[in-house]
Order: structure tokens, then C-alpha cells, then sequence
């Protein structure tokens, strides 16, 4: 059996570690005086290139937060992807906004900047681009955009921890970056953790008044306030792991090349990163003609695997109010009907990638179909749920 993902093997390595940070964070009054997530904020915003980090209690909350610090309320739209994880779009329509999809590349999955500028109206106030599966998005045309535009660019890099995009680190080039720390993130805490970060003093102030009582002065309350603070159980298991990322990371990226190597006949069915970025592989995905087949027979032979996404959010029941139909978003549609994600992670054992890729390539999936360019949807929707 290969599992798809293996918590247990990672806190066999580490958990005596984790044990000690858990006591210390809750012994000595520490809890009230966050130490613990004092002391990550600062660390994270050093592994992020950033001036700036403010420890919360999901990824969630730090996108809910960073669109109000950039001021996206009622009537605001914000222009973002289809092909991510719901919460991107929940957070936007928290706010009231309206979310406004675009498509993604083809090669990349990443929001496409040539699609950009074509949604934009006077209502639109921010582009939030989402890094999927720890690739980072074209970010040089995007920012270009929005600065001709006077946009704000919020990073989605709940998948990106430590990814990079022209030597410049996953939310260290927009204005606010957003990180999830669910532990099945690159970076795990033991429950819901999140943090928003950025390289601007306003926005940093503006995040700490919404997050830190909101006040303005003694007892003057200029904003809502959410009690949305990472608690110090979460940051003191998050300093442990801090320690690790880098060595994780390049374990991802190790296996990540094994499976580029033993899949080489499929080269183009995943995406190959650009020189200039560094993927962090927190989803080793690919495209499959006969995705619902490979599933079955690879779970067949006990080998885990997943599907992120399965449905693209604007086909999801629960967003239907925002008028989208089937083939408004092909690429995106495309995508969903043929993802298939294999195991990868830090403690997957050296000889398991090969055995993955050898059952794969039992599965039929000629070159034509793999590499073909026809992006028109295929009238059928997937039958599978999301994957967070």
C-alpha cells in the first residue's frame, strides 16, 4: 500500500520535537503573551523575503483578511481563477464582492495574464491569482496589469510555501500574500493555521487592526475586529517544522524528478517549470485521457491518489447565483475532467515513485490523446468530489 499522503511518518521523525513546543507554549502564562506566534511571525517573514507577517488561525481567515486590508467590500469585483481550492472565492464573497473568473494557461494551470485585462470594469479592485500546486503565476504581466489598472494583487499561496518566481519568494511580489498551514500543507500546522504577509507598512497596519483589537488608540475601535489570531499551540508546532521546510522542499522536488523522469513520455501532461521558478510541488498532478480509469486501477493496486480540482469552483451547486455555464471557462473544465494527483512527500520511500509510475503506464493513454490540443469541453462533468 502507497498511501496518498502519510502524517504519521512525519511526526515519527519529529514528534518528540513537536511534544516539547506543545508543553512549552502552553506552560508559564506564554498562551496570553504569543510568544510562540511572535516568534513565527518573524521567522516566516524572513523565509518569505517579507517585512511583514501576522499569524492567524487559517488560510481562510488570512484571505478573508487581506481582501478587507485592501479595502474589498460590497459591490467590489475581483478578478481570480476558477481552478482552486473553494475558500479563494468564499473569502471574496465574504466580503461582499463579487468574484470574476478568468482562465488558466493551458501549459501552467495558472491564471492566464492575457485574459486579464478584458474583465476588468470600474468595479474591479483587486486580481487575486492562485499558485497552484506550489507553481507560482506569471506575476510579472500580472502586477504590470494591475498597476496600470491601480489593482491590488493578493497572492493565493496556500500550495506555494517557499516556491519562487524570478528568485522572489510566493507572496513577497503582490501586495498580500496568503498561506494555509492545514497539515497537509508543505508547511503543516497540527490543525487550521494560516498568515497573512506583505512588504507594505499600511497594509501591515491595516491587517494588525482588523486581527489585534482594531484599534486605533486606546479603546477606539476604528474597525471590525475578528478574532482570528493563530493560537499558540499551532505556532509552536509551525517553529518546530520551520526548521525543516527547505529539506522537506527539496525531497518534494527530488520525487517530483523521479516522476518526470519515469513519465517522460507524458512530459507535456504535466507542467514543466519555467527556469526562472522554483515549483514546490506540494501537488504532484497530471493530465490523463482515461482520468476516471487510471484512478480505479491505481487505487486497485493500492496505490493513493487524488484529483485537485474535480470541479472548477464556477460549476460548483453552491456558487451557481454567479451566472457561469458550462464552457465558459474551457481550459479550467478541461483540466478538472483529466487531473490526477500522485503521492508526494517528504517520507515517501525512495523506491515508491517508480512503482507509482510503472502501474500508470499499464494504463492505455496514447500520445495523441495525452498532447492534444483540442480544449473544447467535453460535455460531461466529473463524478468525483474536491480535495482540499
Amino acid at each position: 500500500m502507497i498511501p496518498f499522503l502519510d502524517l504519521k511518518a512525519q511526526a515519527r521523525t519529529i514528534g518528540r520535537e513537536i511534544d516539547v513546543a506543545i508543553a512549552r507554549a502552553v506552560g508559564d502564562e506564554r498562551s496570553a503573551r504569543r510568544l510562540e506566534a511572535g516568534a513565527f511571525e518573524e521567522r516566516f517573514a524572513d523565509y518569505c523575503n517579507v517585512g511583514c507577517c501576522r499569524a492567524v488561525n487559517s488560510g481562510a481567515s488570512a484571505l478573508h483578511l487581506a481582501l478587507l486590508a485592501a479595502g474589498v467590500g460590497p459591490g467590489d469585483e475581483v478578478i481570480t481563477v476558477s481552478m482552486n481550492f473553494v475558500a479563494t472565492t468564499a473569502a471574496i464573497i465574504r466580503c461582499r464582492a463579487t468574484p470574476v473568473f478568468v482562465d488558466v494557461d493551458p501549459i501552467t494551470w495558472t491564471m492566464n495574464p492575457s485574459l486579464i485585462e478584458a474583465a476588468i470594469t470600474k468595479k474591479t479592485k483587486a486580481i487575486l491569482p492562485a499558485q497552484l500546486h506550489g507553481l507560482m503565476a506569471d506575476m510579472d504581466p500580472i502586477m504590470s496589469i494591475a498597476r496600470r489598472h491601480g489593482l491590488f494583487v493578493i497572492e493565493d499561496a496556500a500550495q506555494a510555501h517557499g516556491a519562487e518566481y524570478k528568485s522572489k519568494r510566493a507572496g513577497s511580489i503582490g501586495d498580500l500574500g496568503c498561506f494555509s498551514f492545514y497539515p497537509d500543507k508543505n508547511l503543516g500546522a497540527y490543525g487550521e493555521a494560516g498568515a497573512v504577509v506583505t512588504d507594505h507598512p499600511e497594509l501591515a497596519r491595516r491587517v494588525s487592526q482588523l486581527l489585534d483589537r482594531a484599534q486605533g488608540g486606546e479603546r477606539n475601535h476604528v474597525l471590525a475586529r475578528y478574532d482570528d489570531r493563530m493560537d499558540e499551540v499551532q505556532a509552536a508546532v509551525l517553529n518546530v517544522k520551520m526548521d525543516y521546510i527547505e529539506s522537506w522542499t527539496e525531497a518534494r522536488r527530488s520525487i517530483a524528478a523521479q516522476y518526470d523522469q519515469a513519465l517522460s513520455s507524458r512530459a507535456r501532461a504535466h507542467p514543466r517549470p519555467p527556469s526562472h521558478s522554483r515549483h514546490v510541488y506540494h501537488i504532484y498532478a497530471l493530465r490523463h485521457p482515461h482520468r476516471d480509469e487510471a484512478l480505479e486501477m491505481l487505487r486497485g493496486a493500492g496505490i493513493g491518489v487524488g484529483i485537485h480540482y474535480a470541479v472548477p469552483v464556477h460549476l460548483q451547486k453552491s456558487y451557481v447565483e454567479l451566472g457561469y455555464r458550462v464552457g465558459d471557462l474551457p481550459v479550467s473544465e478541461r483540466l478538472a475532467s483529466e487531473f490526477l494527483s500522485l503521492p508526494v512527500y517528504p517520507e515517501l520511500l525512495p523506491d515508491r515513485p517508480s512503482v507509482v509510475a510503472s502501474e500508470l503506464k499499464k494504463i492505455a493513454a496514447p500520445e495523441a490523446q495525452v498532447f492534444r490540443s483540442d480544449w473544447a469541453f467535453q460535455n460531461k462533468m466529473p463524478r468525483h468530489g474536491l480535495v482540499a
